[in-house]
């Protein structure tokens, strides 16, 4: 019996890793896949910190990050993969949140509270193409100036895997894992599809957040679970939870 991941290449391939390491066969089946946006900064702004909630928006603009003269800015990540994201990408002060965007709104406006900040400071936002919240208007009540810059999308991947199909057929999979809201929706597409919608929904469907799993309830998915917070590890226990209430 399998573990599906749907997340994308190459976090997935760390996520397999760790899976592995926990005793667990692994399937990956990412239903996204990055693709960088040419970066062009005209605004002109002096910032006075970088906020990002994506470790791809890092991987993204990566080359360009010396030459921007981005690196010597505080950065803010939404989560510690993000901010391992960062520090390899140069970055000394990496400032880490909860694990989403709440809370990154939450980190940034508590730092200019305590003055790490100024108030009404110029933040730059490195974002993917489709956000699922206004982090920058949020900021943006809160008396910052955020200039949002995309460096990257996600495209749906159509189809899944064949080894991915007959697992569902054969029920072979145990549970599915799932990263984002964007990334289950594409999922539900790709199974739809392929004709395995009714097989993949019978199963646990293991979700990061609130968010990625009210996706999944909509679709009819009966056995959704949601990690108590939105970290890895504990989307990890989340998954034992459900794998031991199989069993018994």
């Amino acid at each position: 019996m399998s573990i599906l991941v749907t997340r994308p290449h190459p976090d997935n391939e760390a996520t397999a890793d760790n899976l592995r390491a926990r005793g667990h066969v692994v399937l990956l089946a990412p239903v996204l896949k990055f693709e960088p946006v040419a970066f062009h900064d005209e605004s002109e702004a002096n910032y006075s910190a970088i906020i990002v909630t994506s470790a791809n928006a890092i991987r993204a603009v990566a080359p360009q990050l010396q030459d921007l003269g981005l690196l010597k800015l505080p950065l803010f990540a939404v989560g510690e993969h993000t901010a391992t994201a960062a520090r390899d990408a140069g970055f000394a002060e990496v400032i880490i949140a909860g694990g989403d965007s709440a809370a990154l709104r939450d980190t940034v406006v508590r730092s200019a509270r305590d003055k790490v900040l100024k108030k009404k400071s110029t933040l730059l936002y490195l974002a993917g193409a489709d956000l699922s919240r206004d982090l920058g208007g949020e900021l943006g009540t809160e008396g910052f100036n955020v200039v949002t810059q995309t460096t990257y999308r996600m495209a749906p991947v159509k189809v899944l895997p064949r080894d991915v199909c007959e697992g569902f057929a054969a029920h072979g999979i145990e549970a599915v894992l799932h990263y984002s809201r964007r990334s289950a929706r594409a999922f539900l597409d790709a199974a739809r599809d392929e004709g395995v919608e009714i097989s993949a929904l019978a199963i646990p469907q293991c979700c990061l957040s609130e968010t990625v799993a009210s996706v999944l309830r909509d679709a009819g998915a009966s056995q959704v679970l949601v990690a108590a917070k939105p970290d890895e590890n504990t989307l990890f226990d989340t998954l034992e939870r459900a794998l031991q209430t199989r069993l018994a």
